[in-house]
């Protein structure tokens, strides 16, 4: 029998990805969605309708719903990776945040063992390399200690801690993977590498005119979600419940990543001042956008906002992934940095110009309802 997988966070970037490759391995896939009156399926609508793809209503902070799905599907593999993620919003809801992301871990370790599961069902829980925070060293792995620096990460080191302490309490497999940053052109618009992807090809049609950023000197090590999910599966895979750092090792700035987001739009960049006075202006562009009308070499299309400055911020993540890659056989660099921007800098152009065309469409479309005098 094809074994069964329940995903909280299924309509997420990770969730998506993660249910087209349990698919693809043959799994009975059942994910959990919120019920709400604005629709965020997107990332999942392809799926709906697929054979052995189902989706289930309950919530992450209602423990009853998720005791009755648990009993319901009877998983062998639970992927917990619903959460609030945005570190900036945990700032402004850290009660919202402590419920979901902590206790949340809780309810589902509760409902495994409610319903007398413990012993056939594996549990992945999604970790977090803000738990690090305030590094005390770099790289970061498996042993590094833990500072964390915002209440989005003091509410994923509860759940860390207590996914360990019910697999050494009651025996369960149970399994933190540490993600550092990871993305994709399925990556939530607020995040900041999403952001910059989309504003360089806004910027680049003539859609918006600068991008701001907080900290340029941030350094973040960024793979690509797609590549990340295969640890994952196989985090639960191996013969002993174990946690896992998953990063590719490499690391880069806030800065870095938008120069290359910024070129593979067709605008070089220079950088010139300091701090929050620090500028990316346009030093040449591709010859398609030198002959149009809309940006300009010497504008300022990037500039900093102290808006953008967190109360406590991370500023020196690196992971170190050896352990995946010796005890797992798994690659971080099956995709390399270059190219993550590359892929989704290219899906954001096409998405921009896509969204004016069916913007136009909708102009006309209303203007000869109009003319129709359908609306008097």
């Amino acid at each position: 029998m094809a074994k069964i997988a329940l995903i909280t966070g299924v309509t997420g970037q990770d969730g998506s990805y993660l249910s087209e490759f349990l698919l693809a391995k043959g799994y009975e896939v059942h994910g959990i969605i919120r019920r709400s009156s604005v629709d965020y399926r997107e990332r999942i609508a392809h799926l709906e309708g697929v054979p052995h793809f189902h989706l289930h209503y309950a919530d992450m902070s209602d423990s009853m719903s998720l005791v009755k799905l648990v009993g319901k599907v009877q998983p062998d593999e639970i992927y917990n990776l619903a959460a609030q993620s945005h570190v900036q919003v945990s700032f402004d809801a850290p009660e919202f945040t402590a419920d979901v992301d902590a206790v949340g871990v809780l309810r589902i370790l509760e409902a495994v063992r409610t319903n007398h599961l413990e012993k056939s069902c594996r549990i992945y829980q999604a970790s977090t390399s803000e738990l690090y925070g305030k590094v005390e060293e770099v790289p970061q792995n498996e042993n590094t200690p833990f500072h964390p620096y915002s209440p989005y990460a003091v509410a994923k080191l509860y759940g860390y801690w207590i996914i360990k302490e019910y697999r050494e309490a009651y025996n369960m497999f149970c399994c933190s993977g540490i993600l550092f940053n990871h993305e994709s052109e399925r990556r939530g618009e607020t995040f900041v590498t999403r952001k910059i992807t989309l504003a360089a090809a806004r910027i680049a049609q003539g859609k918006q005119e600068r991008l701001y950023l907080g900290n340029l000197d941030s350094l973040r090590d960024w793979g690509y979600a797609k590549d990340y999910v295969e640890c994952m599966w196989l985090i639960l895979q191996h013969d002993t419940p174990e946690d896992f750092v998953i990063a590719t090792g490499v690391q880069h700035t806030v800065r870095e990543f938008a120069t290359l987001a910024f070129h593979h739009a067709g605008i070089e960049l220079r950088w010139e001042g300091k701090g929050i006075d620090e500028k990316g202006i346009v030093e040449s562009l591709s010859p398609a956008l030198a002959q149009g009308k809309g940006v300009q070499i010497g504008d300022v299309v990037v500039a900093v906002s102290p808006d953008f400055y967190r109360p406590t911020d991370v500023v020196n993540l690196l992971g170190d992934p050896s352990k995946a890659k010796r005890e797992l056989g798994w690659n971080p660099q099956s995709t390399t940095f270059e190219q993550l921007v590359e892929l989704m800098v290219a899906h954001d152009m096409k998405k921009i110009a896509a969204d004016d065309a069916a913007a136009e469409i909708r102009k006309v479309n209303l203007a000869e309802y109009l003319e129709k005098g359908v609306d008097k």
